[in-house]
């Protein structure tokens, strides 16, 4: 009996489907003709319309296919080697050796052919007999999302303005014409797209497109509101001296009628396909006045500021740092903190690293030529100084110095030469730094200092008024009322921010020790403190030490901190032993290994005549060494497996109380205590969560820095042991492929978690409650597809039981553009700087029509304007009404802690977040992307060997080291 292989279905009339694994694939296939994809369909079949152009790999090997997506809606897929065809507006792909997709992979295709009723006929009949049966197993149903409910009732009733505006469409407007834009040869930068294009509106535009506007994406693609005059075309452009063939050809025509329909609040899918034209039309005269970066738009125009090292901020609403157009030169004294011109310098290993890692791939041009100013991309340095450096001379037949050389060529005596040249273009050809000049407009996407860092928090530290009167600024000069693009394809955009109904909901009360004079907090505007207060539960660090790695505090004065730590430890109620097990050490922050290693073997030899473990090493660190930390965390959680406690030179030279009392909370979760827990739990008296064994669960994937291929991307679950209390959190970590958003692992990592959640309590979790961070809305469907069905299989498989316990998923966003800004001065529910009170929740008026969503913002705005989180109620087995999921929400904020404040989203999500970062210095990095900022601007890499992630020690299962 032949097997199938897993196929990636894409064909059928409407998008459904869900991801399913088939089996080994078997037969393959030989080199054919033009294949025509038998895996899609015409929207239209029945009426036997012609398919586009079809594309074909021949059946290979028959190996594994890819993953298949497939209803009773949605089929076709891929097996060892798949065909692609266009039918019509549809796409779909033909399974090579047997995968789901009809009949089999064509051929390797010539090109293709326009496929006749017959032949689509024959690939619906196979489609559709496979779907039928596919549509059998409850695991291929697609996912629905969550209903919206009615919207919640509880908190006092305010308005809020948002930054959003509203958006009509003229009647008239019943379709958008979508063209693809194919350039030959191959075209790579954005600017040489945009170059092409523009040449191609000044030769045709008008004699061979009706003068129409066409909007681009800047890639592969553009709309227009009539239809052009010719279905495909091939159109030569010739752009500084090199000739291209630009092919259009129509792609769709997109229809209005299920967007509108949306928009009245009709239960059917949003089309994305309309959402991306419009975007690419509103973001038309923009891009013209603008620097677009990402999904956003900066410009000097509203301003600078100065971030140091060569760079500065470009302002608008948002703020994004650039390369200041300066000489090299200057660059380099700025980035070197040469405090006086060094013209015979020469520069360490350590500097010139440092200039190569912040030039390479910058843009410069020269200067030394008079008018002419030809520019060159930096690819490295130089090996040897300028005055040693040297050049094949084609005049001359031999090598000749560069100082010589332009000495003689451009009567130029070079000053800095004894600094390396600039190696720049594909050839590595060698130019001095001070003919130089850095071309303006360039973003800087590499890693800021702390100093930038703080430079451009305080630019986009806008307080709410301000923000609000900065955006009302940009709409209004934008003027989309008189933007030839807007008015061409019917777009109005009101000029007024939208007020919308908001509601605050009330503080949890939080529960501490009896012993303390306040044992019951009732927090205000998000926050609280330590006073006559005492950990709920104190653990216990009966044997520490302490290694210095920070020449100018001597033994003595570590002493006596670690002395006044366990002072403020025991006030608390954390039980810290007066005595070390031994006196604080020096290291060498050279030898972080070596030093920790030692620390650890010699305190481990006094402690095993007691048999007692090493609780916890105090690590004193230097101001100025940001990598030592990461170190330190990989040493203690990967080789060692015992809690570690990181404090910077300046803080233990200043001993501050409240330092002090932040760092005995983290140090009691480190040792297995509580520092406070919500009231409601402890009375068990929280809905949906007190009444039965329920497990919370936060998960977060953190992707590598862009550039880097050989880091993996991070995936991190945690997930409650103590149902009753809500406190603590058991961490499990997986690498994946870099750049892959939903979790591969989510079946192992959440079989863990139940095992540890039945062994800590005796009982199986009887419902499900599953917060996800990080995922961007094109990926929400596949991760919830995934995840979802892994967790319910890693409960089954676990308990082998036949059916799982009731799942909640939510998403949590953080990276989206909505703020909330006062109406009044109502300080009930605005703080003094305008920022919306914790507990603003908004459900109504900007969320999605169908689909179940909020906005809550529950913390407490430190400086410029709060960010609310957004939360996706995606599915719901538990039927949480909107008042329920909203306090939980919001009372999980307040569990957190490191902190005595309310944090932005929900406690489990940001353990999750925290743990997936401090996994990152297990690989040796120490800093990556933003959530999933990098998924969307990648694909996962399978081309570069992935570094394994190794895995914290065994000691620390359970316990919440990451904090």
């Amino acid at each position: 009996m032949s097997s199938v292989g897993r196929g990636r279905g894409d064909g059928g009339s409407d998008r459904g489907g869900d991801r399913g694994r088939g089996h080994r694939g078997g037969g393959g296939g030989g080199r054919g003709g033009g294949g025509y994809g038998d895996g899609g369909y015409s929207r239209n079949y029945a009426s036997h319309q012609d398919g586009g152009r079809g594309r074909g790999r021949g059946g290979g090997g028959g190996g594994d296919g890819g993953r298949g997506n497939y209803s009773s809606y949605r089929g076709g897929g891929r097996g060892g080697d798949g065909g692609r065809g266009n039918y019509s507006s549809d796409r779909g792909r033909g399974g090579g050796g047997g995968g789901y997709g009809g009949n089999g992979g064509g051929g390797r295709g010539r090109g293709g052919w326009r496929s006749s009723p017959s032949d689509l006929h024959q690939a619906n009949s196979g489609v559709e007999r496979q779907l039928s049966e596919l549509s059998l197993k409850p695991e291929n149903q697609l996912i629905r999302f969550s209903s919206r409910p009615p919207p919640g009732t509880i908190g006092e009733k305010f308005l809020v303005v948002t930054n959003h505006f509203q958006v009509e469409i003229d009647s008239f407007l019943n379709g958008i014409f979508h063209y693809n834009v194919s350039i030959s040869p191959e075209v790579v930068s954005s600017k040489e797209y945009g170059l092409i294009m523009e040449e191609l509106r000044n030769l045709y535009l008008q004699s061979h497109m009706n003068g129409s506007l066409l909007a681009y994406d800047g890639r592969k693609s553009f709309y227009t509101f009539d239809l052009l005059p010719f279905n495909s075309k091939e159109f030569p452009v010739s752009v500084k001296t090199r000739q291209y063939i630009v092919a259009i050809s129509l792609v769709a025509v997109i229809d209005l009628e299920k967007f509108r329909q949306f928009l009245n609040g009709k239960d059917v899918e949003l089309p994305q396909t309309v959402i991306h034209a419009l975007d690419v039309v509103l973001r038309q005269t923009p891009s013209s006045i603008y620097t677009p970066v990402r999904r956003s738009f900066v410009s000097t125009m509203f301003g600078t500021s100065k971030l140091g090292d060569g760079l500065e901020a470009w302002r608008d609403v948002m703020a994004a740092a650039f390369i200041e157009q300066i000489p090299v030169i200057e660059f380099v004294k700025q980035l070197l903190r040469w405090e006086r011109d060094r013209r015979d310098a020469t520069i360490s290993d350590v500097e010139r690293l440092k200039i190569k890692r912040a030039l390479r791939g910058v843009r410069i041009e020269v200067t030394h030529r008079g008018n002419t100013r030809r520019t060159y991309s930096i690819s490295g340095l130089s090996s040897m100084p300028t005055y040693e450096e040297t050049f094949a001379d084609r005049e001359c037949g031999s090598n000749k110095h560069i100082v010589l050389y332009f000495r003689e060529k451009y009567n130029l005596d070079l000053i800095y030469k004894a600094l390396p040249c600039l190696k720049v273009g594909n050839k590595g050809e060698s130019l001095p730094m001070e003919v130089c000049k850095i071309v303006g407009g360039q973003r800087y996407t590499k890693k800021l200092t702390n100093m930038q860092t703080s430079g451009m928090l305080k630019v986009n530290n806008l307080r709410p008024g301000e923000r609000l009167d900065k955006i009302s600024q940009i709409v209004s000069q934008n003027n989309y009322g008189e933007d030839p693009y807007c008015k061409m394809f019917g777009i109005k955009i009101s000029g007024s921010p939208t007020l919308v109904q908001a509601r605050k909901v009330p503080s949890p009360r939080l529960k501490y020790h009896d012993s303390g004079k306040e044992n019951v907090c009732q927090p205000r505007d998000g926050q609280w403190n330590m006073q006559n207060k005492k950990l709920f539960m104190g653990g216990n660090i009966n044997s520490w030490v302490c290694i210095n790695f920070e020449r100018d505090i001597s033994d003595s004065y570590a002493s006596n901190f670690c002395s006044r730590l366990g002072g403020v430890c025991n006030d608390y109620g954390l039980v810290f032993t007066r005595n070390s097990v031994l006196p604080p050490k020096r290291g060498n922050p050279m030898q972080v290994e070596w030093a920790l290693d030692a620390l650890y073997g010699e305190a481990m030899r006094r402690l095993k005549p007691r048999n007692q473990p090493l609780d916890l090493i105090i690590v004193i660190l230097p101001d100025n060494n940001g990598s030592l930390y990461g170190e330190v965390k990989r040493i203690c959680d990967t080789n060692l497996g015992v809690m570690s406690q990181c404090f910077l030179a300046a803080t233990v030279k200043k001993m501050n109380i409240g330092t002090l009392t932040m760092a005995s909370e983290k140090m009691n979760i480190k040792a297995g205590g509580r520092n406070v827990v919500l009231e409601d739990a402890l009375m068990q008296c929280v809905p949906l969560v007190s009444d039965k064994p329920t497990i919370i669960f936060g998960a977060d994937v953190t992707h590598p820095s862009p550039g880097n291929d050989t880091s993996p991307s991070i995936a991190a679950v945690v997930a409650s042991l103590d149902w009753k209390l809500l406190g603590k959190y058991a961490p499990e970590l997986s690498a994946q492929a870099a750049r892959q958003e939903r979790i591969e692992d989510m079946f192992g990592m959440c079989k863990a978690h139940f095992f540890s959640f039945y062994e800590e309590n005796h009982e199986k979790p009887e419902r499900i409650i599953f917060f996800r961070d990080g995922v961007g809305e094109g990926q929400i469907q596949d991760v919830l597809q995934h995840e979802l069905r892994e967790i319910q299989r890693a409960w089954m498989n676990t308990f082998n039981e036949s059916r799982s316990p009731p799942i909640t998923f939510v998403m949590v966003q953080k990276r989206h553009h909505t703020r909330f800004f006062p109406v009044n001065k109502d300080f009930n529910f605005y703080d003094k700087n305008g920022n919306v009170l914790p507990g603003t929740v908004v459900d109504t008026g900007i969320c999605h029509p169908v689909w179940r969503d909020f906005y809550l913002n529950s913390h407490a705005g430190i400086q410029g304007t709060n960010r609310p989180a957004h939360y996706h109620i995606l599915h719901d087995d538990n039927n949480f009404t909107e008042d329920q999921i909203q306090t939980l929400c919001n009372n999980l904020c307040y569990t957190y802690e490191r902190c005595n404040r309310a944090v932005s989203y929900v406690t489990p999500a940001y353990y999750a977040h925290l743990l997936a970062f401090r996994a990152r210095y297990y690989l040796g990095v120490d800093s990556s992307s933003d959530g999933s900022a990098a998924a969307e601007h990648g694909e996962s890499s399978t081309d570069h060997q992935l570094k394994p992630l190794p895995r914290f020690h065994e000691n620390l299962k359970n316990r919440m080291f990451f904090i």
